[in-house]
């Protein structure tokens, strides 16, 4: 094999897997591969933070991408960051940047960088005793395992009214996003109801811009994307005892959180909205006007406002991430999938013998958090547990076999673990 394990995807999961993989299941750095065409590992978390102009995480401080929990407080200490400018409460968020930091650190000690193989995976099936992989520049490849660590973050939601290709009509988070307005005071309409739409109103009210917010809910508030105590085993006992998959999609659907706002967020927004720096409309849109000035806004009520520019924060599309690729895997190995099109996989993140899965692809297994943080390190446990087993009962197995004189067998039914001699 070429390869012990390729990693598909460059972003959260895939670099807190790698990690993982290197750093506690001890597989050799030069036997891993993180397969991503961008140029930079998380190139993509990059991107869609800092156009909302997020300060502080969402998440905890223990939830970052490193091995041990509290390493992102040691991390901040070691620098003498401020604690004021480093960590916000309730539950001792880090700062944007000081996440971004530590990640930075974590990638440059352990040399992920120097793994990071700039191509896109076009086609993944698997052969014989591992997996073929196609990249877009190099072709094929073999590997043993692949970890598809694939998000939704290539395939923002686009509403059907919204003119798609106008050069005034963004999605915040299309890839090489470049709407942002650069000249002159404008008019923005910000369309999207959850905390992405709200950062970017506060955003451009900061910049002195005309904001109005336009969404189709009241806003909804809730300190996390999901109840915390998702993070234990006493929320989950009914979901893991679940074995219709259906169900199993009812229960994540009704757990998160989606388009909601944490209660800071949404204090900001309400002093925004008193000193009316932002006009806030529930609204649905009807359709999007063009017109040489101005785009016309046309709500469900009738009325028509004005905009230069429109941006949308409308999330991502819930369809199965993957695209092609994932499709034609899936007809090439006859893999199973539930109703909802997710794969169905088990509790060691398996989709194949030799595939795994992390992030929305193991939403029914993972649960309502698989996609943020700490899905990823849920994931990491399981997986990096199964791989420790296998590399321990494969030691086990050469050292009986090679008579190496670490075990010295009394009888067939009794193992007794003895000194080495030498």
């Amino acid at each position: 094999m070429s390869q012990e394990w390729l990693i598909v995807g460059g972003g959260i999961h895939g670099v807190h897997l790698a990690a993982r993989l290197i750093a506690e299941a001890g597989v050799p750095r030069d036997r891993v591969t993180i397969a991503d065409p961008a140029e930079k590992l998380l190139s993509r978390w990059h991107s869609c933070t800092d156009v909302t102009g997020m300060r502080f995480l969402r998440s905890p401080a223990v939830h970052h991408l490193d091995l041990h929990h509290a390493s992102l407080k040691h991390f901040a200490d070691e620098k003498r960051m401020r604690k004021s400018d480093s960590f916000t409460e309730p539950y001792g968020r880090p700062a944007l940047h000081l996440f971004n930091q530590h990640s930075a650190h974590l990638i440059d000690s352990l040399g992920l960088d120097t793994i990071h193989r700039q191509d896109r995976v076009v086609s993944c099936k698997p052969h014989r005793s591992g997996v073929l992989v196609k990249l877009a520049e190099e072709g094929w490849v073999e590997t043993q395992n692949v970890l598809l660590a694939i998000g939704t973050s290539e395939q923002p939601s686009w509403p059907s009214w919204a003119l798609r290709g106008h050069n005034r009509v963004h999605h915040v988070f299309e890839p090489g996003f470049q709407g942002w307005p650069t000249g002159e005071k404008e008019r923005v309409a910000v369309v999207g109801g959850g905390i992405s739409a709200v950062q970017i109103a506060l955003r451009l009210a900061g910049e002195g811009h005309s904001v109005r917010l336009v969404t189709r809910h009241e806003f909804r508030v809730h300190q996390f994307d999901s109840d915390p105590g998702w993070l234990g085993p006493r929320v989950r006992i009914d979901f893991d005892k679940q074995r219709q998959t259906s169900r199993r999609r009812e229960i994540i659907t009704e757990a998160r959180h989606r388009g909601s706002i944490p209660p800071d967020v949404s204090a900001a927004l309400r002093h925004a909205l008193r000193e009316e720096k932002i006009i806030w409309d529930q609204q649905s849109i009807e359709e999007l006007i063009p017109d040489d000035e101005l785009l016309g806004v046309r709500f469900a009520d009738g009325r028509v406002i004005g905009a230069d520019r429109v941006l949308l924060a409308t999330g991502f599309a819930a369809r199965r991430p993957g695209g092609r690729m994932i499709n034609e895997l899936i007809r090439y190995a006859d893999l199973p999938c539930a109703e909802c099109g997710y794969p169905i996989i088990d509790k060691a993140l398996r989709w194949h013998k030799n595939i795994r899965v992390t992030g929305p692809l193991a939403d029914l297994e993972i649960g309502p958090i698989s996609r943020n943080i700490a899905g990823a390190r849920a994931a990491g446990d399981r997986i990096v547990s199964t791989v420790k087993q296998k590399s321990w009962r494969k030691s086990i197995s050469s050292a009986l076999t090679s008579g190496a004189g670490l075990f010295r067998s009394e009888s067939r039914k009794s193992i007794t673990p003895v000194a080495s001699v030498d």
